[in-house]
């Protein structure tokens, strides 16, 4: 969850420090103190996109810094961190972007530069925000269906890993069939392009590592004049009348004559006899190395002649000769492939029906397996909607392509997921046809829906925190009750912020911010303070009755505040 948040210079907030618990949060405050601004500054925290018109008049940079706190390995956060090689330590996951007056952001995950998109990936899996006429998940019908094998869970993710296995490896056979299946000259052109490419690397001879041998004697040869003299030099300080070994064998003659004379001068005499014994090898090798050296300026010719040709080659196939020698094997076995083109596509045809008979048997099953699970989640949801006083709504998770003939030839049906598309469809009013989801107009309508919605697939999601930005406005009475205790329902064993102007809503929070703006230096800033039980009441005073608050309106608000804590103990049981 989110734990702590801190804004600087962002709108109307000049620096603001705000701590979090886990359950229902309530903002409140009067129209226009920077409620929605905070959840502004959330929302570009988590990768949402900024402006530089967010910035504080005056200032050249807005800074945003939130801590959220996952105890939990298996959420998705690990996988996605470690994917981007970030740490995550004692389960603390610190997000900070830096807006600049010049549009440019900066932004980190636990100290990490990332990219904003990056963010948004991080982001995505910590925090779900809904407005009131926002298209979040649950109006984007190209994520219906995954909302529904979110809900069947293992069940479904077993069967749909089956598929997909299988989908891999028609996709490859289908992939190579219209490859084989291309413009006939198209393929000739191709057929040549390679054949010279295979034969220019098979004429060429090449062997591992050969151009760094080469490399190495060509640098010999070029410096055979300083190798020659700095090896004579060598020799003749060391070998020779009144030369380096000459003198060694003088030392070590005299000191084997002493150690006969004397014990202890024979702990001197071993190092340098074997002194001597290695010197006389070194030398015997310089001799070697100088009968050896021979300098060939045609050899040195071909050398930089065979140099130029590899060099080539990488240019045209590869970095290394090793990258060539594995392409030169690769368009080998594609020229075979592609002089027995015919028996090749006869092969993957027969290859192809085998396996699209065995992945549409698996398709099949996904389906029955979500058309199961969509009469669960339909009747779940109906639940849901008459909790919130919908009764008369009907919904429906519509699938699309379930009518697909399990042995037609046409294979355009056939996708990664299944052979299913499904929308959510919903009617309002009776006698009303039922239409798409995201169709649905009324905010009131809307609000209800996406909060039935969400309570059942925020268990199935793994977000741990929700916010719900105003999405009870156009509601009261009974509704607002309802929505109330449908928020607190989905805030057990989670986190969630709620902006809201109802006092049910505010009533059944376990913590309350009020948000306020006051006027200092002729600058307008932004503040938030956690309200205990005497305030709590006034503020949903204030919310019940508006600007004046009588001893009636805090009765009513006490009244509320009891009759909500009834209900809590209900709640979720």
């Amino acid at each position: 969850m989110l734990t702590e948040l801190s804004i600087r210079n962002f709108a109307i907030i000049e620096a603001l420090s705000v701590s979090l618990e886990k359950g229902l949060t309530v903002l409140s405050g009067e129209t226009g103190a920077g409620k929605s601004i905070i959840i502004d500054a959330i929302h570009l925290l988590v990768g949402g996109r900024g402006s530089a018109e967010f910035i504080r008049h005056g200032e050249t940079k807005a800074e945003i810094e939130g801590l959220f706190q996952i105890d939990d390995e298996l959420h998705p956060v690990y996988q996605k961190a470690s994917e981007l090689g970030i740490e995550i330590s004692d389960g603390m996951i610190v997000l900070r972007r830096d807006m600049s007056i010049s549009g440019k952001s900066v932004c980190r995950v636990n100290g990490k530069l990332v990219t904003i998109a990056l963010l948004r990936e991080i982001g995505r899996t910590l925090i779900d925000i809904h407005g009131q006429h926002e298209h979040q998940e649950l109006m984007d019908e190209r994520l219906h269906l995954q909302l529904l094998d979110q809900f069947g869970e293992e069940k479904i993710d077993k069967a749909l890993a089956e598929y997909q296995k299988l989908y891999k490896e028609y996709d490859h056979a289908m992939k190579q069939l219209q490859k084989f299946s291309q413009n006939e000259q198209q393929m000739v052109h191709r057929l040549d392009l390679i054949q010279f490419q295979y034969e220019e690397i098979q004429r060429a001879n090449l062997k591992l590592n050969e151009d760094e041998e080469l490399s190495e004697e060509k640098k010999k040869i070029n410096n055979f004049e300083k190798i020659h003299e700095a090896l004579q030099t060598s020799y003749l300080a060391l070998s020779g009348e009144q030369r380096g070994l000459e003198w060694l064998s003088v030392a070590m003659n005299n000191l084997e004559e002493a150690a006969g004379l004397d014990e202890s001068v024979k702990t001197i005499t071993e190092p340098v006899s074997n002194s001597y014994y290695v010197l006389e090898d070194a030398i015997s090798a310089i001799r070697d190395q100088l009968d050896a050296l021979e300098y060939d300026p045609e050899r040195l010719e071909f050398i930089e002649s065979r140099l130029n040709e590899i060099n080539q080659l990488k240019r045209k196939y590869g970095k290394t000769i090793e990258e060539i020698v594995v392409y030169g094997a690769a368009i080998e076995e594609e020229i075979e492939t592609l002089l027995n083109r015919e028996t090749h596509i006869t092969k993957l045809e027969t290859q192809l029906k085998s396996v699209k008979a065995d992945l549409l048997v698996e398709a099949k099953n996904v389906t029955e397996l979500r058309e199961k699970y969509a009469k669960q989640l339909t009747k779940k949801i109906q639940q849901e909607l008459k909790e919130l006083h919908m009764q008369k709504t009907v919904f429906e998770a519509r699938f699309h392509q379930t009518a697909y003939s399990f042995d037609e030839e046409d294979s355009n049906a056939i996708g990664r997921n299944g052979l299913d598309v499904m929308e959510f469809y919903i009617s309002t009013n009776p006698g009303e046809p039922l239409k798409p989801l995201s169709k649905i107009a009324s905010g009131g309508e809307l609000s209800r829906i996406m909060l039935a919605l969400k309570s059942i697939f925020s268990k199935h999601q793994g977000i741990t925190s929700i916010i719900f930005d105003e999405v009870d406005t156009g509601v009261s009475g009974r509704v607002a009750q309802s929505i109330a205790e449908k928020i607190y329902k989905v805030a057990i064993g989670s986190q969630v912020l709620c902006i809201s102007h109802l006092p049910q809503v505010a009533a059944m929070a376990d913590t309350h911010l009020y948000i306020a703006k006051n006027i200092k230096a002729g600058r307008t800033n932004t503040s938030v303070f956690p309200l205990q039980y005497t305030d709590k009441v006034k503020e949903i005073g204030r919310m019940i009755s508006g600007v004046e608050i009588t001893d009636l309106t805090k009765q009513h608000a006490e009244e509320l505040l009891q009759q909500s804590d009834k209900i809590k103990q209900t709640v979720g049981v």
